[in-house]
């Protein structure tokens, strides 16, 4: 009996390949709107692997399964749909295309061999998709792009088509033109056979297309098969083109196949998924495009391979005989069934209830510790949405579910036991988003530790902060709309209820002028008495200049004992701050005279002399609060170079200078700038950039704090207390 995936049932038994060239992975990129989800869907529905296609706004779709993706009718998580075409399996890797989820959208670039960029033909390219595609070509992954929408009324694919070239750059041509009346895509023009492929009936037929089209025809076909014969290896085929030698359709297609394949040609498939009356469009152009053009795992080159100490190893390739070698491209949490891993296999076969080793290394500092540890592996599964159909087994080139991974993180390696591997992980987002949360109750403070540790290994761009000094625990997130996941997360699946509160940044205090000062503590009536009396002086040190402490004591005025007492005292006070809780920072403290009683005097009486004289001095001398700076190094497109810069001076930041980065059309921009100005950076700059500014920060000094601020956190502490 088929389960049911909302309102579309699953069809047939999960899909397995029995050799690497029978598999293709690809994975869906562009921004959230754009259609991956509603493609996906159709490409199910198309090759009869669900029996009818779901709606993303009825929250009926198999990639969107997760609540919040179903009430946000947006994808916030990598999902797996495998589908068979022609006898290939082809593992589509749905990606969000919200910039917070930017680590989903990572992963499945790293389990995918070749990507598919889709672009509505209502809303063109933005920046954040031009990014990605210069990402994929640093690496040289094979791409296709694929414009959806076309039914939609302002959609103009000669505008969109234009757009793309321009923003992705030489080899972007269309393989067919849409032939589009009354918003309604009537079926397709393949530019190569020159065939009209008609859909207006409800099945695909094939015929001459209507002469209104041969001056498109003749233009569009023209530049394709210039950008074919560039990309071919066949030297012969401009001369023949140039002197009008007609030349053979199927050998062209074989040209366009490879280019393809290497990463040298781009072509545009016009794709109507979502049809508001008309049939979809263009699905079987575009399956035939992945299974022919798009590489086999075979094709696609290994990432580098380590020992465990960092030895490389060069023997691995895409062998389902060879050494087992897979890596955790995504793992979540099941309240019911537990861990599960989403893990691509690129050398050896995984089999269930074996034993395998699990290497994680290299993100100690988003709470991952490294570790290296055997586990036997559960059932394997080939995951539909949320539905985990079993298989027998998972060889080298294919992505599969493991259930039970008790340990396997995201980004981890398994390999076997007897000869423990790792991978080099994937360029992980910084996240730079702090939010600040706390536990509702009692029983929520007691959960919450190990439902964070859970998000923790499910998610690499998340990483928790206990700060000692705030006393807050602080989630660095990639943006609110990733926070507000985590959060509802926490709540929905994990049972732990937590809230917002306002972020603290870490100041500081010092004396802003030099102080004389006498610590008294005399008692000396009733039990055991306490007698210690200490005069020092303070002076204020350069910025990161800690603590000095001075011991002029002459003539035993302090025995030598009670010196490190007094010193002691100090130090505990300047923990604890003298005018608005922050500890104390670059000062001198010179001992230089006090009084001791041979019976009264004692460790601990000279330890709180210590911390009244410190009061008394701050008391007498003007107090600075002093907050941390950091370095910035914002990398944005030329045009916003402006903005950020008038906006980082508007964050009491100083620039410190620009420098344009040789040939991209970005600049980077150095500042200084408070930490309490940047907090919600992350936000600020996507806005002001369109989403195509990227930002590092870190720590570099403390520096006072303007007057009017300073004066603002004492009242707030005082109001407090």
């Amino acid at each position: 009996m088929a389960e049911k995936s909302g309102a579309a049932g699953v069809a047939g038994r999960a899909p397995e390949a029995d050799r690497p060239e029978k598999v293709r992975n690809v994975v869906l990129v562009g921004h959230s709107g754009s259609g991956k989800t509603t493609l996906v869907e159709a490409l199910l529905a198309a090759t009869g692997t669900i029996t009818r296609a779901g709606r993303v706004e009825d929250g009926t779709t198999v990639s969107d399964y997760d609540e919040v993706e179903v009430r946000q009718q947006r994808s916030v998580n990598l999902s797996l749909a495998p589908v068979v075409h022609n006898g290939i399996k082809i593992n589509l890797l749905d990606t969000p295309g919200y910039a917070d989820f930017v680590g989903d959208l990572r992963a499945g670039l790293r389990a995918a061999d070749a990507a598919l960029f889709v672009v509505s033909a209502a809303e063109g390219v933005d920046g954040l998709t031009k990014m990605l595609w210069e990402e994929c070509a640093a690496v040289g992954m094979p791409r296709a792009v694929v414009i959806t929408k076309l039914d939609h009324q302002r959609a103009d694919f000669d505008e969109v088509l234009a757009s793309c070239q321009d923003a992705f750059g030489d080899g972007v041509a269309p393989l067919y033109l849409p032939v589009v009346s009354d918003q309604r895509v009537q079926g397709l023009i393949g530019l190569l056979t020159q065939t009209f492929y008609d859909y207006s009936s409800g099945k695909r037929t094939e015929r001459e297309p209507d002469p209104a089209y041969a001056d498109a025809i003749e233009t569009y076909r023209g530049e394709l098969i210039e950008g074919i014969i560039q990309e071919s290896e066949d030297e012969s085929l401009m001369d023949r083109y140039l002197a009008g030698e007609e030349l053979d359709p199927k050998m062209l297609i074989q040209d366009l196949e490879k280019a393809v394949a290497r990463g040298g040609f781009y072509p545009v498939l016009p794709v109507c998924a979502a049809p508001g009356t008309g049939p979809a469009v263009g699905l079987v152009e575009l399956l035939d495009g992945i299974t022919q053009g798009f590489p086999s795992p075979l094709e696609h080159p290994l990432p580098e391979i380590t020992t465990i100490d960092g030895t490389p190893v060069t023997d691995i390739t895409c062998d389902p005989d060879g050494p087992l070698v897979a890596e955790v491209v995504k793992t979540t949490s099941d309240p019911y069934v537990g861990r599960i891993s989403l893990v691509r296999v690129f050398s050896g076969t995984l089999r269930p209830d074996t034993v395998v080793h699990v290497s994680g290394h290299g993100l100690a500092d988003r709470g991952h510790e490294d570790h290296d540890v055997d586990e036997r592996i559960g059932a394997l599964s080939c995951p539909l949405g949320k539905h985990q159909r079993p298989i027998g087994k998972a060889i080298a080139g294919d992505v599969v579910a493991i259930a039970k991974l008790s340990r396997a993180e995201t980004g981890d390696t398994l390999s076997d036991k007897d000869r423990p591997l790792l991978m080099t992980a994937w360029t992980m987002p910084e996240p730079l988003l702090p939010v600040a949360v706390r536990a509702r109750s009692k029983a929520d403070e007691d959960k919450l530790s190990q439902a964070l540790n859970r998000l923790v290994a499910e998610d690499p761009t998340l990483r928790l902060e206990n700060n000692s000094e705030t006393r807050q625990l602080v989630l660095w997130c990639m943006g609110e709309a990733h926070a507000d996941v985590l959060l509802e997360r926490l709540e929905k699946r994990h049972g732990v209820g937590v809230e917002k509160v306002d972020l603290r940044v870490p100041l500081r205090e010092t004396f802003g002028g030099p102080a004389e000062a006498m610590g008294r503590n005399v008692k000396q009536t009733g039990g055991h008495g306490q007698y210690a009396i200490c005069h020092i002086r303070v002076e204020p040190l350069p910025s990161g200049g800690g603590f000095e402490f001075v011991d002029q004591i002459v003539g035993g005025v302090i025995p030598r004992q009670f010196i490190p007492s007094v010193e002691k005292g100090i130090r505990t006070q300047m923990e604890r701050g003298l005018v608005a809780g922050y500890p104390v920072v670059d000062i001198r403290v010179t001992l230089y005279d006090g009084k001791a009683h041979s019976v009264d005097s004692s460790d601990m009486a000279f330890q709180i002399a210590g911390q009244l004289a410190l009061k008394e001095a701050a008391a007498k001398a003007p107090m600075l609060l002093l907050e941390p700076v950091d370095e910035v190094s914002v990398l944005v497109p030329d045009d916003y170079v402006g903005t950020i810069m008038s906006d980082l001076s508007a964050r009491r930041g100083r620039v410190l200078g620009t420098e344009p980065v040789g040939g991209t059309g970005r600049t980077l921009i150095k500042a200084e700038v408070p930490e309490l100005e940047i907090i919600r950076y992350a936000i600020d700059l996507r806005s002001m950039s369109h989403g195509t500014g990227t930002f590092t920060r870190s720590f570099l000094r403390y520096e006072p704090l303007p007057q009017h601020l300073a004066e603002k956190v004492t009242g707030e502490m005082k109001a407090a207390s």
